[in-house]
């Protein structure tokens, strides 16, 4: 049985990569933040012996680091690593708006950091199996394509997160990692309020927000993070149908 690592994995596309790998009969530990959330909780139910419960903020090392050891508890590797949690910050229209730029360090610290922090502590667990580093990122942080007008964080902190795998990818395909850089495409998110609780989702004033499910990009991301491919020494940013955008 292969053992996978999934974070953010209370709700959305997580939660839903989650079940993708649970389906195909893989052991799954999944990154459990939001604790007040009972998503997870209902699914361990349906699959009591293949999924575990891990707690787990990427945006603390020593949470990190304790999740890696939990693991490490339960079994001798890890095949796959999903980094898929995400924070979103703050972002203006323009200069003259007043924006709260303390806030800009929350999205580095959870999708770049927290990426970099998940590889250090795992990376003893994944010397051998399949050895794959997979990351959701987005087209949001890609440079040379940007459209936005506003400064978002989030944006920059997904730029940011391409460039460390750019630079772990030089490092770490030579000893035989290899790596996968998703893109979901414009997901319709559920909403969690600041108690916790699930809010009415996917939508805006009656209207759907978003192109895709969270279910529909899970399962075009769980096959392209499982399956081979012949270009293993390229890194690429492949989004849910399939295409290639630069980074």
């Amino acid at each position: 049985m292969k053992n996978v690592v999934i974070t953010g994995a209370d709700r959305n596309i997580g939660l839903e990569l989650v079940k993708q790998f649970l389906q195909r009969g893989w052991q799954v530990f999944a990154g459990r933040y939001l604790m007040e959330l009972p998503l997870l909780e209902e699914l361990k139910q349906e699959y009591p012996d293949t999924l575990t419960l891990v707690p787990l903020d990427v945006s603390k090392a020593e949470t990190v680091q304790a999740a890696a050891d939990m693991v490490a508890g339960e079994v001798d590797h890890v095949d796959m690593l999903i980094h898929n949690a995400a924070g979103f910050g703050d972002h203006t229209g323009g200069e003259r708006k007043a924006v709260d730029y303390s806030t800009f360090s929350t999205p580095y610290n959870i999708n770049c950091l927290g990426a970099m922090r998940l590889v250090h502590s795992f990376l003893p667990l994944m010397q051998t199996g399949m050895k794959r580093l997979c990351f959701v990122s987005s087209e949001a942080g890609v440079v040379s394509v940007a459209h936005r007008t506003e400064v978002s964080s989030y944006c920059m902190s997904k730029t940011a997160l391409n460039m460390a795998l750019r630079l772990m990818f030089n490092q770490l395909q030579p000893m035989g990692y290899t790596f996968r850089l998703y893109h979901p495409g414009w997901v319709r998110s559920a909403k969690v309020t600041h108690a916790g609780e699930e809010a009415p989702s996917f939508e805006v004033n009656g209207e759907l927000i978003g192109k895709f499910w969270p279910w529909e990009t899970a399962a075009s991301a769980a096959p392209q993070f499982i399956e081979d491919r012949e270009w293993e020494d390229r890194l690429v940013l492949i989004d849910n149908e399939g295409a290639a955008w630069p980074f």
